[in-house]
This record gives structure tokens, sequence and C-alpha cells, in this order.
């Protein structure tokens, strides 16, 4: 089976410590990858953090400031809804660095995974939602900036819409965003996504999926994005302590395949992040992030990648 290359780093772990988000799940989804035989231990790719210059392409000068001195106000970390240490700011550094070397991958492979990121409700001066720093937008305006792409979609998965990445490309035709997510859920305000799709309380697979392939489809074969940043969120699960979708893991492992056949199908790679995810019991989370990640590499064997169908000239 062909594999996507893993991008990982020990540092992910934003040490959170009795939280609600489980932030060592990023070692347990390594360790449980190479424990069924889907990866070996040199198989991850260790990131370099991000540069201040490349956080800077989406975030303020003030809010990188803040977040790297230690200076964040009582209200900022409210906001933030995570403890701050210089452990937890350097994850955030890292996961955008790995997201920006999973994109390059993704260029490469058609597939390139995060074992990390999906940091959606970053905006570029606050963080919210136990997100710091949008690790999604920094890749894309990375890659836009070095000239390996011009256009690339967000297809945002995750329960919670993507409130920090839309927010961030309101107005720029280049970047289409998809978010689809509850809509009696976090965050009360949703600034528009270019397509939201708002599922009432309860949604099962079958209306998940039905609801989310002709947008998809649309957003692929419309825009023609030379990248797809595909936010895997494991929080839609029925048992999921943030969420009040039902999915089951059969329906995320079938979602996982609709994003990437849909953008491997239409020449666009695909990076992956994980994002969020609190399932009841931890080990469910980790089964449906693994999943995600069994299921790029059945793509990529099913529908093959023959190199990007856009170009940047």
């Amino acid at each position: 089976m062909r594999r996507p290359p893993l991008v990982y780093h020990e540092g992910y772990d934003l040490n959170f410590g009795d939280h609600v988000f489980p932030s060592n799940k990023y070692r347990l989804v390594r360790a449980r990858l190479i424990r069924e035989g889907l990866a070996t231990a040199d198989d991850f790719i260790e990131p370099e953090a991000a540069s201040e210059e490349d956080l800077l392409l989406v975030h303020t000068p003030g809010w990188i400031r803040k977040l790297a001195g230690g200076t964040l106000t009582y209200h900022e970390i409210q906001q933030l809804e995570a403890p701050y240490s210089r452990a937890t700011i350097r994850a955030y550094w890292l996961a955008a660095g790995g997201t920006i070397h999973a994109s390059r991958l993704a260029l490469e492979h058609g597939i390139g995974v995060n074992v990390g990121g999906g940091f959606h409700h970053a905006f570029p001066g606050h963080g919210e939602g136990f997100c710091a720093i949008n690790d999604i937008g920094v890749a894309i305006r990375r890659l836009q900036r070095d000239g390996l792409i011009e256009r690339a979609a967000v297809v945002d998965c995750d329960v919670h819409h993507g409130n920090g990445t839309a927010a961030i490309f309101a107005g720029d035709s280049s970047v289409f965003t998809l978010s689809i997510h509850q809509r009696n859920n976090y965050p009360a305000v949703k600034p528009p996504s270019t397509i939201d799709i708002h599922l009432e309380d309860g949604a099962t697979d079958e209306e998940y999926l039905s609801r989310l392939r002709e947008p998809l489809r649309a957003a692929i074969l419309g825009h023609r994005p030379q990248l797809v940043v595909y936010v895997a969120g494991a929080d839609p699960y029925l048992d999921d302590q943030l969420g009040g979708l039902c999915l089951t893991m059969d329906g995320l492992k079938a979602r996982d395949r609709l994003v990437f056949d849909t953008s491997l199908r239409s020449g666009a790679p695909v990076a992956v992040v994980l994002a969020g995810g609190y399932a009841a019991q931890p080990p469910h989370t980790v089964t449906i992030h693994v999943n995600t990640i069994r299921a790029a590499a059945e793509s990529l064997e099913d529908v093959g990648w023959a190199g990007r169908s856009g170009s940047t000239s």
C-alpha cells in the first residue's frame, strides 16, 4: 500500500495537563501507526518550527510578540481556553512548521499528513478555542509566497466551524473555504466561509455524507485548487464530549475517503491536519485519527496520484 508521508515532532504535545483537549494524542497516534504496521519509526519526518516571518504572513506582530514573550492578558488566556507555557507556544510554532512541510510533501506525493495541526480558531490578532496560531493559514500563505501555489481550498470537517480560517481568507478569491459543522455549537459567531454547511444536532453518517458530497465536488472542480488543506477533525464522532453529531467511526472514515478521492481524482493534492477530537474514551479519538491516515493510504492506492492538474503560470 502506498503510504502518505507523515510529519511529526515530539514537541507537538501542547502540555495542557488535565484538560479536555488530549494534548498527548499526537504521540499516541504515532505509536498506534507503528503498532498496526501503517508506519515505521523511520517514516516520520521531523519539521522545523515555523519562523516569525512565516507567522507574520497571517498574524499581527503584536499577537506574535505576546505569545513569544508570555505577555498575554488574563482575558486573552481565557479566550484561548488553554494554559500558557513555553512548551505550549513551541508546540504551536512546530505545528505550523509541520503543516507547511506536509503541504509541500502533498504537492509531490498527492497527500501529506501533519500528525498535528488544524488550529482553525486562531485569528490574526488573537487566539480562541485552544488555538493560538492558525497553521492552516500560515501554510497556505507560505506556499503562495514561495510561488508553489496560487489557489488553495480549505475543507474543514471539524465539528466546530472554522471561524479563524474563514476570517483570515475573507474576501480572498484565491482561497476557497468550506466548513461543515454543527450549527448549534462553538463558536457562537461564525464568520462566513465560501461555503458553510450547517448541520443540526444529531446528524448521522448518511446525512453528513450526502450534505458534503456535492458542495465538496463543486469547490474542487470549480475553484481548481492547487492544494487542499483537509481539517480532519475527529469530533463529529457520536461519543465526543464537545460535539453533538452522531457519526460512527465507519462514517468518519467514509468522510475521509470522500475528501481524498474527490481531490485526487481532480489532480488536487491534499495536506491533512488532525484538528479536534474529545471522545469520552480517548483511545477512540486516536483510532479516528489513525483511520484518517489509513484512508489516505487507501486513496493513494485506489485512486493514485499522477501529479497536479493546476499550474501557477
